[in-house]
């Protein structure tokens, strides 16, 4: 494993690694770093490294530039995981977005850890290895564990499952229930299980929506630039399996995770879900239900802070320049009660990248 130039372009590098599942499965994930130009690495004399991992959405990959300038100019270093099965990680032999079980991603995350934790001044060349084991001298990275969307679910799952990992846990717009109510994810589930069961990589075939893309994509009408192979406008098609396994995951939250890190959820203030276009899916989320998810991630852990967002889309951060501007000033603001209090000076935060 070697750190190659990335697509994103200068400062970006990235490795893709195989990482074997509890189920002896190996499975491809692609670890994605970014350090400015002038970066040192190596934490100030005294204090301990400062690391973000950040987990995608389904259907999606890493690609929010600003998103890692923002951590890094907060003093953090910046990791993206591509998991298996999505964007730079997506292998011909294998359906897009697809998992079984949402723990199938654990070994990837947990291995990716392991490297970023390793990855200290090690030239771009460098075979990984070998450092993929290696203990870090000194103290082991602080860690803040960030997801979106499913990625979010992802995250929150892996954190109550690996407890005295990670330091901080951010999510944006995690998927933590169904649309209305744990009652439609139960009905949801009867149907879909048997399906699972026998047929799980068997296509459900619902209407396609592309009103989020629409948002977002430059090639529509939002502002960023997107690969439509990595996220496609109308998504990878649903399947059976990965169904069930969000619906798993889901009940696991909703019975509650015991996370006793600090936890920020960052969310928009209102949905916009119907079947037809709305200009309110321009200022909204129009994935989820927010309001169920607000109610959802208290169930998360006993530290719990909700950040409702006037304006913001299902990606806070993706939002119109001032909504997310607002995002990034809220987060800026958790992160000093929260994540090192000691590093958070008047006029040392950048609340939003420039």
């Amino acid at each position: 494993m070697k750190w190659e130039p990335d697509i994103l372009g200068e400062g970006f590098e990235a490795c893709t690694f195989q990482a074997s599942g509890a189920d002896g499965v190996q499975r491809t994930a692609t670890l994605v770093r970014f350090r400015m130009p002038a970066e040192d690495p190596l934490p100030s004399a005294g204090r301990r490294r400062r690391t973000v991992l950040f987990l995608h959405g389904w259907s999606d990959y890493f690609f929010n530039v600003d998103l890692a300038k923002f951590w890094t100019r907060n003093g953090y270093e910046f990791y993206a995981l591509d998991m298996h099965n999505h964007g730079r990680s997506l292998r011909t032999d294998s359906p897009g977005g697809y998992v079984a079980d949402l723990a199938d991603y654990d070994a990837e995350i947990s291995k990716a850890i392991g490297i970023l934790g390793a990855d200290r001044r090690l030239p771009k060349s460098a075979d990984l290895d070998a450092a993929d084991s290696a203990s870090p001298p000194g103290q082991a990275p602080l860690l803040i564990l960030m997801g979106h969307s499913t990625g979010g679910l992802v995250a929150a799952l892996w954190a109550g499952r690996h407890a005295g990992v990670a330091s901080q846990l951010v999510l944006n717009s995690p998927w933590l229930e169904m649309h209305g109510s744990a009652l439609v994810r139960r009905a949801a589930s009867k149907m879909v299980g048997p399906v699972a069961r026998f047929r799980p990589e068997a296509v459900i075939r619902l209407p396609e929506r592309g009103f989020y893309w629409r948002t977002i994509s430059s090639s529509a009408e939002g502002e960023w630039a997107l690969d439509d192979r990595f996220r496609p406008p109308m998504a990878f098609p649903l399947r059976a399996g990965w169904l069930s396994a969000v619906l798993s995951g889901q009940a696991k939250v909703a019975r509650g995770l015991g996370i006793e890190i600090p936890i920020l959820v960052l969310l928009s203030r209102g949905s916009a879900n119907g079947p037809f276009w709305s200009e309110e899916m321009r200022r909204t989320d129009a994935v989820l239900d927010v309001n169920t998810i607000a109610l959802r991630a208290l169930t998360l852990g006993r530290t719990v802070t909700v950040e409702r967002i006037d304006g913001a889309l299902h990606d806070v951060f993706l939002s119109p320049s001032k909504v997310r501007a607002d995002a990034y000033a809220r987060l800026t603001r958790w992160l000093r009660g929260y994540a090192d209090p000691g590093a958070w000076d008047d006029g040392a935060a950048s609340t939003a990248p420039p």
